[in-house]
């Protein structure tokens, strides 16, 4: 969307709220389809389906009686099956005793709970198999690394480099590599070493068995910048190169850390080489949160940067259908296992409720996503859509997790829960939600 930025009154403001409206339109869609088709094949009947909240903007009636609309909102949606109280599904409405005997079986307040169970689990369910499909086509569309290790796409840098795409790589400083585990593991030892110079790698170039000479990966090549951070606000771009810090050169990422960490809070200035021009960019480091590497967390002063190789693996192995499969589960279980581990750490005290992102923080990732990659704002929706799944499962009232936990309930004890203490958990929970919007709405401005 690049085009759209660049047109004048229209520019990066329009590119966000387009990507933001179809990143959270998609998402939703696909999980109260979920509930919808899954409700009709167990008998249950839909009277509404909303994408969006508030006044309508465009609305058909389909010959099973469902009014399919558009709202002006989008900021999520939902289904409203016969019988319900309100769209949230919070009790039965008052018209269900009056019902004939017909509608009472189409009923959801009136349904078996099994019915019920699996009709408010599929939301969820349809948002992670949404996720497994993207996460597997990409994989399959880009290709995966194949089993030897063979050089991709390099980035320019500033230093004179030997290596060129298609290398096979069969050695590092004389430790013979014969696949990418061995590759990293090689470089993970040279950088535990602090041996930051040029290495020797051996290479297979068109059948040729070389010897060249390459800087050392870990070079401060700058891989992603996290939204909304110093980094981010200075300028610092993707595919930057930082040649020093306060007149300091530096030739690793580790050197950059160490400076940035132990700059107390005073501002730090980068000398960075882009597209083979340099310039000086000035910045505060902050305290940050990230992974430890051990499933907890831990803060330092932060600019908001991440390293990655100036090399990238070739990506020509098409993955089978089955693999690609395993693969897209795969990522899916480490959205959700990483997801977990936040909310655990926040409530634990472990993690600042600063990170958590409202609406228009994740309006500002799709706009930034979008102009860099389709392909990575495929991946963001796929990241959003297993979020969402996963914080919907979480047993809150008025949330499909609460739900869940009531109908396991009712089945156990063989009658619903009191009503009047279902009106206080789900005021509860709607109280909670609420106070999590205004907080992730309330950081969302303050990183503004």
């Amino acid at each position: 969307m690049d085009w759209l930025a660049n047109i004048p009154l229209i520019g990066s403001p329009m590119v966000t709220l387009l990507a933001f409206v179809l990143l959270i339109g998609i998402v939703v869609a696909i999980h109260e389809f979920g509930h919808y088709i899954v409700g009709r094949w167990v008998g249950i009947h839909a009277e509404v389906f909303s994408l969006g909240f508030g006044p309508k903007i465009w609305s058909r009636v389909d010959k099973r009686g469902t009014v399919w609309q558009l709202a002006a909102i989008p900021l999520g949606g939902y289904v409203k099956f016969l019988g319900d109280k309100d769209a949230a599904s919070t009790g039965a409405s008052e018209t269900v005793p009056e019902m004939n005997e017909y509608d009472r079986r189409r009923a959801f307040p009136t349904a078996a709970i099994w019915r019920r169970f699996l009709t408010v689990l599929a939301g969820p369910v349809f948002n992670f198999i949404l996720s497994l499909l993207i996460f597997a086509g990409l994989s399959m569309w880009m290709g995966l690394p194949p089993d030897r290790p063979i050089i991709g796409e390099i980035t320019p840098l500033p230093y004179e480099n030997g290596m060129q795409s298609g290398d096979i790589v069969t050695s590092v400083n004389g430790t013979e590599i014969g696949s990418y585990e061995e590759l990293y593991s090689a470089l993970a030892q040279i950088s535990s070493g602090q041996n930051l110079g040029p290495m020797n790698l051996g290479v297979l170039r068109d059948g040729a068995a070389l010897t060249i000479t390459a800087p050392f990966p870990a070079t401060p090549y700058i891989s992603n910048v996290m939204p909304f951070t110093p980094a981010f606000n200075a300028g610092i771009k993707i595919g930057d190169v930082i040649l020093a810090v306060d007149g300091q050169d530096i030739r690793s990422f580790d050197e950059l850390k160490s400076i940035v960490t132990a700059s107390e809070n005073q501002s730090v200035t980068l000398d960075i080489w882009r597209d083979g021009s340099q310039i000086t960019l000035s910045m505060t480091p902050v305290l940050m949160d990230y992974p430890d590497g051990q499933g907890g967390f831990r803060q330092d002063l932060l600019i908001g940067v991440n390293l990655g190789y100036y090399f990238a693996p070739a990506r020509n192995k098409t993955p089978t259908p089955l693999y690609a499969l395993q693969f897209g589960a795969g990522r899916v279980w480490d959205v959700i296992y990483g997801s977990y581990s936040s909310i655990k750490h926040m409530v634990l005290g472990n993690l600042s409720v600063k990170n958590l992102q409202g609406p228009i923080g994740i309006a500002r990732m799709s706009g930034i996503v979008i102009e860099v990659s389709w392909f990575d704002f495929i991946a963001l929706i796929a990241m959003i859509s297993t979020g969402i799944g996963f914080l919907n499962l979480l047993p809150i009232p008025v949330l499909d997790g609460g739900h869940l936990l009531t109908y396991v309930y009712e089945a156990l004890m063989g009658r619903p829960p009191n009503a009047k203490f279902m009106q206080v958990v789900i005021v509860i929970g709607m109280v909670l939600l609420l106070s999590m919007m205004l907080l992730a709405s309330y950081n969302d401005i303050m990183r503004l």
